[in-house]
């Protein structure tokens, strides 16, 4: 795993004293995250603690009032997704965008459609889309069958398959096992391994502590906006999380 090798080395992304509100509620106070490529780093915490707020300012969808993100060590402006995409940073929030009408192959190109001779690729995307599920292990029969006939955790597979499509250097998974079955988590979680042998600085966003401890490397809490906790998954306890989590415990470090 990735925390102790990548110690000292430039991270692929980082939030540098990030501060980001909307009104009178401060969602992000100098927030400080960082992640390293191979690395799965869980961003934990309480509903409205920040988590959500983080995921958009890393992917574009919020820009930050203060502070700054950088990539490889750089300070990087990230003003749109399709800026973040551009820069290899990806996003698979907890809707999936998917369109239930449409199979596989068209969902995962769905806005980024190949053209030969200025027509649409149909064999080339469906190549590619075979070899994405094929990637992630997905289960699903065919790059052709219909979304809308797809368990939730294939669902999250073709939402994946999808922000791969970009070839990301950087991924934010939004809750992506919230309110699936113990064999749909499995699957997911199985996803989220993978990512992170292909390199991937993954940031995975989640409620679920028992999902977070089976694939991340790191923990960072977030409370009421602010950092409260950095625990290596592999030794900490769920006691401590927990503690970091309702504010019993304040800004505990990996030891």
């Amino acid at each position: 795993m990735a925390r102790i090798q990548d110690r000292g080395r430039v991270p692929l992304i980082r939030l540098r004293q990030v501060t980001k509100t909307f009104g009178a509620v401060e969602a992000l106070v100098n927030f400080d995250l960082q992640v390293h490529a191979h690395e799965v780093v869980a961003l934990v915490g309480d509903n409205g603690a920040g988590k959500s707020t983080a995921a958009k300012i890393v992917s574009g969808v919020l820009q930050p009032d203060a502070g700054f993100v950088e990539l490889n060590g750089a300070p990087t402006l990230i003003p749109s997704p399709s800026a973040a995409l551009s820069t290899g940073i990806a996003a698979v929030f907890q809707d999936l965008a998917l369109c239930d009408n449409l199979d596989v192959t068209a969902n995962i190109f769905l806005g980024r459609a190949l053209r030969r001779h200025g027509l649409l690729d149909e064999d080339a995307m469906e190549d590619r889309a075979r070899q994405m599920l094929a990637t992630l292990n997905s289960g699903i029969p065919s790059a052709r069958t219909q979304v809308r006939t797809l368990s939730a955790g294939q669902r999250q597979s073709v939402a994946i398959a999808r922000a791969l499509i970009s070839n990301p250097r950087v991924i934010v998974l939004d809750e992506p096992t919230a309110a699936l079955s113990v064999t749909q988590t499995a699957e997911v979680l199985s996803h989220i391994e993978r990512l992170r042998e292909l390199g991937l600085a993954v940031i995975f966003i989640s409620h679920n502590l028992n999902d977070v401890r089976a694939v991340a490397d790191r923990v960072e809490v977030t409370r009421h906006g602010r950092n409260n906790g950095s625990f290596d998954s592999a030794t900490a306890s769920y006691e401590a999380i927990l503690a970091a989590i309702t504010g019993a415990v304040r800004l505990q470090h990996v030891g």
